[in-house]
C-alpha cells in the first residue's frame, strides 16, 4: 500500500494538462467539495489552504470578534488556540477528561461567562469528543460549536460520522493526517448562511461566491462596474494541485483510515495484560480513527519514566514515539503574553482584563495527563513494518514487567 497512489497522480496530471484553465464545472476543488460533503453527511463543504485557516474562517462566520470568549482545550496542537487570537477574541481553557483526553463538557459549562461566544472541541488522536453534550451546552447558551476534526477522518460517534453534528467542523489535510495534499483543509456545515460566510471570508470577501460557488463568474470579472469585495476577507483558498491530490486521497479514504485502525489493533495486542500503559479510552458507541495510538503512563502502577521507556523501545526496534504537545497555555507565547498589542499584530484591548490566570491548576487533569502520554505512529503503509514496531512495544513491556 502506498501513501500517494496512481489516482492522485492522475488528478494532478489532469490539472497540469488543463493548463490551470478550469471552468466551475470541471474544478478539482468543486469535485473535492462535493464528494467531501457527501462522505461526511453534510450539505456544504468549503476547501481551504490549511486546517488553521478553516477554524479562523469558521470563527469569522460565527461573528466572533474583539472581547468575545471562545472555550478551547489546552491539550491539542496550539493552532486551535491561535485562531481565537487571530479573530481578536479571548481563548478560555477548559479541562479534559483524564481517560479520553478530550475536552470535558462539565468543565466547558464551568467556564461560560456572558462574553462566551463559541466552543471549539477537538476530536483528539482520532476520537470524537462528547459532541451531543457539547451541542446541548451550545443550544442552552446560544453558542456556536466548531469541531476541530483535524485528527479524525471517518471516526464515528453514536452511529454518526464525526464532522456531521457541530455547527461547523474543521478538517486538515496536513502531511501527517489521514488524508493529505501536503497542506489543505475543509469546513463542513449544514447551515447555508454559515457556509456563505465561510466562503466569502476565505475568498477575499468576494460578492459572487457562496456555499456552493467558489469562483467569480467570467461575466462578473469582465464587468468594469462589478463591485467585488463585500467584506474584508482572506485568501485562504485551496490551490487546484492540492485539490487534485486531496480528491484522490478522499476517494481512497476508507482504505487509508482502515490501515491506521489495523495498526492500532496491533498495538492493542501488544499491550494485553499491561496494567501501567493505558490506551486512550474509547467509550461505547464511539469509533476511533487513530490518527495516532495514544497511551497514558500510569505512574501509580510503575515508576518507569517517559524518557526511559522511549529509550528502551527504540533499543528494541521501535521508531520512538511522540509526546503530547505542551499545553497551549504552557507555551512561551502564552507564558510571556506575546499576544499583547505591543508584541503582536493581533490588536485586542480586552486580553489583559479577561485572560485566565494561567498558573498551575488551571486545568489539573490536562496538566497531569500531558507529560505521561505516548503517541505511537499509525501511518505505516508497509504493514510488515508496523508488525515489527508492535512487537518492539510488546518486548518493551515484557522487559519492564520483568525489571
Amino acid at each position: 500500500m502506498k501513501r500517494i497512489g496512481e489516482l492522485e497522480k492522475k488528478y494532478v496530471l489532469e490539472v497540469l494538462e488543463g493548463q490551470f484553465r478550469n471552468s466551475a464545472g470541471h474544478s478539482l476543488n468543486a469535485r473535492l467539495e462535493k464528494l467531501f460533503a457527501e462522505k461526511f453527511h453534510s450539505k456544504y463543504a468549503i476547501s481551504h489552504i490549511n486546517g488553521t485557516a478553516t477554524m479562523h474562517a469558521a470563527l469569522a462566520a460565527a461573528g466572533v470578534g474583539p472581547g468575545d470568549e471562545v472555550i478551547v482545550p489546552p491539550l491539542t496542537m496550539s493552532s486551535t488556540t491561535f485562531v481565537v487570537l487571530h479573530a481578536n477574541a479571548v481563548p478560555v481553557f477548559a479541562d479534559v477528561d483524564p481517560e479520553t483526553f478530550n475536552i470535558d463538557p462539565a468543565s466547558i459549562r464551568s467556564r461560560i461567562t456572558p462574553r462566551t461566544r463559541a466552543i471549539i472541541p477537538v476530536a483528539l488522536y482520532g476520537l470524537s469528543p462528547d459532541i451531543d453534550a457539547i451541542m446541548d451546552i451550545g443550544r442552552e447558551h446560544r453558542l456556536t460549536v466548531i469541531e476541530d476534526d483535524a485528527e479524525c477522518f471517518l471516526g464515528y460517534y453514536k452511529g454518526r460520522v464525526v464532522g456531521s453534528t457541530a455547527h461547523m467542523s474543521s478538517f486538515s489535510f496536513q502531511a501527517s493526517k489521514h488524508m493529505t495534499s501536503g497542506e489543505g483543509g475543509m469546513i463542513t456545515t449544514n447551515d447555508l448562511e454559515l457556509a456563505n460566510r465561510v466562503r466569502r471570508f476565505n475568498s477575499l470577501g468576494y460578492t459572487g461566491v457562496g456555499a456552493a460557488q467558489g469562483r467569480i463568474t467570467r461575466d462578473d470579472l469582465q464587468n468594469p462596474l462589478y463591485e467585488r469585495h463585500a467584506i474584508l476577507g482572506f485568501n485562504y483558498r485551496l490551490p487546484e494541485l492540492c485539490a487534485a491530490v486531496a480528491l484522490g486521497q478522499l476517494e481512497r479514504l476508507e482504505e487509508l483510515v482502515e490501515r491506521r485502525q489495523a495498526v492500532a489493533r496491533l498495538y492493542d495486542e501488544a499491550l494485553k495484560g499491561c496494567s501501567w500503559l493505558k490506551p486512550q479510552k474509547v467509550p461505547e458507541g464511539y469509533v476511533n480513527s487513530y490518527w495516532t495510538y495514544a497511551v497514558k503512563l500510569d505512574e501509580g502502577v510503575t515508576k518507569i519514566d517517559w524518557v526511559t521507556f522511549r529509550k528502551k523501545y527504540m533499543e528494541l526496534g521501535g521508531d520512538g514515539m511522540y509526546a503530547a504537545w505542551r499545553l497551549a497555555y504552557h507555551e512561551p507565547v502564552f507564558r510571556n503574553r506575546r499576544f499583547y498589542p505591543k508584541d503582536c499584530p493581533v490588536r485586542c484591548p480586552h486580553y489583559a482584563g479577561q485572560l485566565q490566570d494561567l498558573g498551575p491548576g488551571l486545568c489539573p487533569n490536562a496538566e497531569r495527563v500531558q507529560p505521561r502520554i505516548f503517541q505511537f505512529k499509525t501511518n505505516y503503509w508497509d504493514f510488515d513494518r508496523a508488525k515489527v514496531k508492535a512487537e518492539a512495544l510488546a518486548k518493551t513491556v515484557r522487559f519492564f514487567n520483568g525489571a
